[in-house]
């Protein structure tokens, strides 16, 4: 008899993890709070970014938040507040923000984002699946030199880890983005990365799942854990209790609220991110990035997104009209052309990333639980890193050696 598998959180990383695992012969059930319709896995910028290697706490972010606290507008804003949990994340992202501890994640990051993007070509060339789905790099755009040069030090850093990466001037620019009328200097152009349109993705994988009998409980919140000897025997849920073998976590910017039913702690603030669609035709060809602004842009099926910035203020989907116009004014100062109407920035949403302090996702099994495993804490690269979690964390259940060295991504690990 097969192993009952659930999966908590129905996600990029659930459902990945719940198609890995149903190859596997596994009886797979995804349990989730929502309907599965919207949340950070639907509004994202839809990139897989082996360009970015660099975690979000390097040095001198401190300084920078700091400075960006007071404005309301920033990219990166740290809202105060006297919770524990989130002093000690504080700490633990301070600790992280070290060029030693930085060098050392960029391989991990790396080599988690490159089996990612093996991945999705996999999947892309199954006959399952008929996903948006391009593969025409990233553009790192910036309007000075000074930031110019600030991208162009990380390119030669991915030139040195096997990327295919070029500095290239406006002209060089124009001539593979000819339409878009862009303001700039120049660009450093990652051709390693891909993007998609993510709702598409989702609903062909949720689709695909039910057909392989993976249940799914949607609108379901899971109110306790029962544990004996250290195994999760039964998730206890607002309307049933569930029996099982092995449990995944995968709630993003919840799954520290689960943990701690069995007397686990893992660092994750919730990193809400903003973005609003253009339906418009933009001209717009290739992913970008706005740098000075920290604005990303994609061009997906039937419309343009602009997504941006990482506000770190507890677990709320409050939209701030002042961010949202932030990012349509960064577009407007790139794009010459570009028209944003009003009703695309009433109609902005948000999604909540679970981040953890050094930058890692949290991809493993922790001593407080032998059939627990986690996979969560992914921030800005949960899109990026869902099919390379997903085949994880079956390797993991299955006991097979895994497709990467996982040993920077143990949920236990010290801060």
């Amino acid at each position: 008899m097969s192993k009952s598998i659930a999966i908590i959180g129905g996600g990029i990383i659930g459902v990945c993890t719940a198609y890995y695992l149903q190859k596997e012969g596994y009886k797979v059930t995804i349990i989730d709070k929502s309907n599965m319709s919207s949340g950070a896995s639907y509004v994202n910028a839809g990139y897989i970014t082996p360009s970015h290697f660099i975690p979000l706490a390097t040095p001198g972010i401190i300084t920078k938040g700091i400075k960006w606290m007071f404005d309301a507008t920033s990219p990166f804003y740290v809202k105060p507040r006297l919770d524990l949990d989130f002093l000690k994340w504080s700490l633990a992202f301070k600790k992280s923000a070290t060029k030693a501890k930085v060098t050392k994640a960029i391989k991990p990051i790396l080599d988690i984002n490159l089996l990612g993007r093996d991945l999705y070509d996999d999947l892309k060339t199954t006959k399952d699946f008929d996903f948006h789905y391009e593969k025409k790099g990233l553009l790192m755009l910036y309007k000075s030199d000074k930031v110019g040069e600030e991208e162009w030090k990380i390119g030669k850093l991915g030139i040195q880890q096997g990327l295919n990466v070029e500095n290239l001037s406006k002209k060089q620019v124009e001539k593979i983005e000819p339409n878009a009328n862009l303001d700039i200097k120049g660009a450093v152009y990652f051709h390693s990365d891909a993007h998609m349109t993510p709702n598409l993705f989702m609903e062909e994988m949720i689709s695909y799942l039910e057909k392989k009998d993976v249940i799914f409980y949607k609108n379901e919140e899971v109110l306790d854990l029962e544990l004996k000897s250290k195994k999760i025997t039964k998730i206890i849920t607002n309307k049933r209790e569930i029996k099982v073998d092995e449990v995944v976590l995968a709630a993003g910017s919840w799954s520290p609220l689960i943990t701690k039913k069995i007397g686990l702690k893992i660092p994750i603030q919730a990193g809400k991110g903003y973005c609003l669609n253009v339906k418009s035709d933009t001209k717009i060809s290739i992913p970008s990035i706005l740098c000075e602004e920290k604005v990303a842009v994609t061009p997906m099926q039937g419309f343009t997104r602009f997504a941006g910035t990482m506000e770190i203020a507890g677990i709320n989907h409050k939209i701030n009209p002042k961010r949202v116009e932030a990012i349509a004014k960064a577009g407007k100062r790139y794009y010459k052309n570009l028209e944003i109407t009003s009703e695309e920035q009433e109609n902005a949403t948000c999604g909540l990333r679970p981040c953890s302090p050094d930058g890692l996702p949290y991809i493993g099994k922790s001593e407080k639980c032998k059939n627990l495993t986690i996979a969560t804490g992914h921030a800005m690269m949960g899109w990026s890193l869902g099919p390379a979690t997903g085949k994880l964390v079956s390797e993991i259940i299955s006991e097979q050696k895994t497709s990467v060295e996982i040993s920077s991504f143990h949920p236990d690990r010290k801060f």
